[in-house]
């Protein structure tokens, strides 16, 4: 056992991605029941989908599952109170201050992870008593940190501050990617991308499809200003890109995007106007498969990625 794997009471450090419109119980069920941690992403629920999508998941799986929470969330004070009614003991927060709920759900005897994009938010976070950490590096798919700092970077530099468990996310979606996310300092990783190209995603099969017909260099960290987001470039990417070239300012660039973009994109599969989020590793991913199937693979694929390195002399 490693840190990751006593900290969840898992089999495998391997923690899937709380990602929006992608990862409903279906996902987190067949995630936890494969050996890793599946988590609920709450970012595209009310309240009361939330609470259904947790009794589900109860019923889907007897192992391990958590609930991420942007911390941005409108209805946060009531998405916290279900999390606690529900009793779920593991939850994920990102994009806010880990002050403002840590201690809260701590109190309640529940696991608490924090999403963070720098070493200084990582400290932060420790500060706060989060339980660990997830490093996520601007390969991400979706929501990404302003300062563009890669995974390769940016899990030793986190490494170097923090004593609380590590796990590294953005552009790992294979057993050779957490072998060197690990090597550099990590205790798991996280996985996203890799698990919406799932048959269990909740993701629209036509956002499926683009994932796996992805190449090398066709997304895009854009907006910026509003928050970094990482983009597939279709339609709506290019009108983005247009108004850029016209000086916007924040509120042009809010009314282009406007409300449900990611819904209609990821959720209800227009490929033209939809905010299509996916990490740049989408370009190593070209089959829909069982959640089952992809974390079989993957720790395979570490099996032999640690026998061959071990050979290494020099």
């Amino acid at each position: 056992m490693n840190r990751i794997t006593q900290l969840f009471n898992i089999k495998y450090p391997i923690i899937q991605g709380g990602m929006i419109w992608n990862s409903g119980y279906k996902l987190a069920s067949a995630v936890s029941n494969a050996g890793g941690l599946g988590l609920i992403g709450a970012g595209s629920m009310y309240p009361d989908v939330l609470r259904e999508h947790i009794q589900k998941c109860k019923k889907a799986t007897d192992k391990p599952f958590g609930v991420n929470i942007p911390m941005l969330y409108p209805n946060i004070e009531e998405i916290m109170n279900i999390v606690v009614e529900e009793d779920v003991k593991i939850v994920f927060t990102s994009a806010g201050n880990p002050k403002t709920w840590t201690s809260f759900l701590k109190e309640k005897g529940i696991t608490v992870v924090h999403v963070v994009s720098s070493s200084i938010f990582a400290l932060k976070a420790q500060e706060a008593g989060v339980d660990a950490i997830v490093a996520e590096g601007f390969e991400a798919g979706g929501h990404n940190g302003r300062d563009e700092t890669t995974t390769l970077t940016l899990i030793p530099m986190v490494k170097e501050k923090v004593k609380i468990p590590l796990i590294a996310a953005g552009g790992i979606a294979t057993g050779r990617g957490m072998l060197a996310a690990m090597v550099l300092g990590a205790d798991g990783v996280q996985v996203g991308s890799r698990f919406a190209a799932s048959i269990e995603s909740s993701a629209h099969n036509n956002f499926k499809e683009t994932i796996v017909n992805i190449k090398e260099g066709d997304t895009q960290l854009t907006l910026k200003e509003l928050a970094p987001v990482r983009l597939v470039k279709n339609k709506f990417y290019n009108d983005v890109q247009a108004l850029y070239e016209k000086c916007p300012s924040k509120e042009d660039l809010a009314a282009l995007l406007g409300r449900a973009r990611a819904k209609k994109g990821m959720f209800e599969g227009d490929l033209e106007e939809g905010e299509l989020e996916i990490g740049q590793i989408a370009g190593l991913i070209h089959e829909i498969l069982p959640v089952e199937q992809i974390v079989q693979e993957m720790m395979t694929d570490f099996k032999a990625a640690c026998q061959e390195k071990s050979t290494f002399e020099f």
